[in-house]
Order: structure tokens, then C-alpha cells, then sequence
């Protein structure tokens, strides 16, 4: 696909439908893993992915050729997310709670028994930037040079950034004593 990435991306701009369905299409799942370790919550995923596409498509032509696509798709994704945790943010805690904000604010600890949910439940702890970089590098497999492209940051802040994380990550982890010392934490993550 991505040897082909460019004739896709002329017949999107050339308001090819079907074109546009097959760059959604192949992209959906990358964004949404990405909305969702971002968010922790599937509706808010589903909701950050749809509008990122939908920026993508409207703003395909301003994107820079010479750089990679993913990384510019992942940004805009990265953006849309950081909205809504704002917007979360200054929601007013009244009224009832919907199930996925009860799961998020007072998680039931003894039901997780994956490493995957315990990772996901210290990524939501992190600062969104931090948690950002780390996906970006470690689900993504984009480099540091690409992600500091893509979130407008210098290379030493993302690197940083990234480091901070994987010690954050690893000293919650062992807090809740999933995994145990030096050795096994560095594996685990």
C-alpha cells in the first residue's frame, strides 16, 4: 500500500470515492489503536478516529509530499485527541455517570488480570504528551526524528518525553505489582 500511497492520494484529491475509502480503510485500525490508548474510552476512540479522517480528506492537499504520511495522519489524530481530554477536562462533574467514566475514575482493580489492561490503565495516568510520544514510538513504530515532526517538537523533547513515560509506565506497574524488579519491568514494557 504504501508504494502506492501517492497514486492514492492523487485520486483522492481528484475526489475519487473509492479512493478515499481505501485510505480510510487501510489506516482505520493504526488510528484507532492510537485514538484509544490516547482516550481509554471506545466511544471517544471511534468518535477522534472519524474526525481525524475527516481532517485528513479536507486537508490532503496541504500535506507535504516530502515528508511520510503516517506521521501527518498520526498528528492530526494525536491533535483530535488532546481536544477531547481537554474538553473532558472542563466537563462539569454533574449528573450521572455513563459506564465508561465510572470504569475510567474508579477502575475495579481486581478484574484486571492482563498485562495489556494494566498497561492501558498506567498509559491513561500519564500526561497526554508523554502518553502520545510513547504510543507514537512503541505501537506506531514511528522514530523519534518522525515524531518530532509530526507533534512539532524538538528531537530532545521527544526523546525525553518517551523516557519519562517508559519510567512513569514502569513505576506504576510495580506499584500495583505487575511486574516485579528492573530486569522483568524492562521486558514487560
Amino acid at each position: 500500500m504504501t508504494s502506492h500511497l501517492p497514486e492514492l492520494i492523487d485520486r483522492c484529491l481528484a475526489g475519487d470515492e473509492a479512493a478515499m475509502v481505501d485510505l480510510v480503510e487501510f489506516y482505520r485500525d493504526r488510528v484507532f489503536r492510537f485514538c484509544y490508548r490516547m482516550l481509554g474510552q471506545r466511544q471517544d476512540a471511534e468518535d477522534a478516529a472519524q474526525e481525524t479522517f475527516v481532517r485528513v480528506l479536507r486537508g490532503l492537499a496541504a500535506w507535504d509530499r516530502r515528508r511520510d504520511f503516517e506521521p501527518w495522519l498520526l498528528a492530526i489524530a494525536g491533535n483530535r485527541c488532546r481536544t477531547l481530554l481537554a474538553a473532558r477536562k472542563r466537563r462539569p462533574a454533574t449528573g450521572p455517570l455513563d459506564e465508561d467514566q465510572v470504569v475510567d475514575r474508579t477502575p475495579d482493580w481486581r478484574a484486571l488480570h492482563s498485562l495489556a489492561e494494566e498497561v492501558q490503565l498506567a498509559l491513561l495516568r500519564l500526561r497526554p504528551e508523554h502518553r502520545e510520544t510513547f504510543v507514537l514510538f512503541h505501537e506506531n513504530n514511528l522514530t523519534y526524528d518522525q515524531i518530532a515532526v509530526a507533534i512539532q517538537r524538538p528531537l530532545g523533547t521527544v526523546k525525553t518525553w518517551i523516557h519519562q513515560a517508559r519510567q512513569q509506565l514502569l513505576a506504576q506497574l510495580r506499584q500495583r505489582e505487575v511486574v516485579g524488579g528492573r530486569r522483568h519491568a524492562v521486558r514487560a514494557i
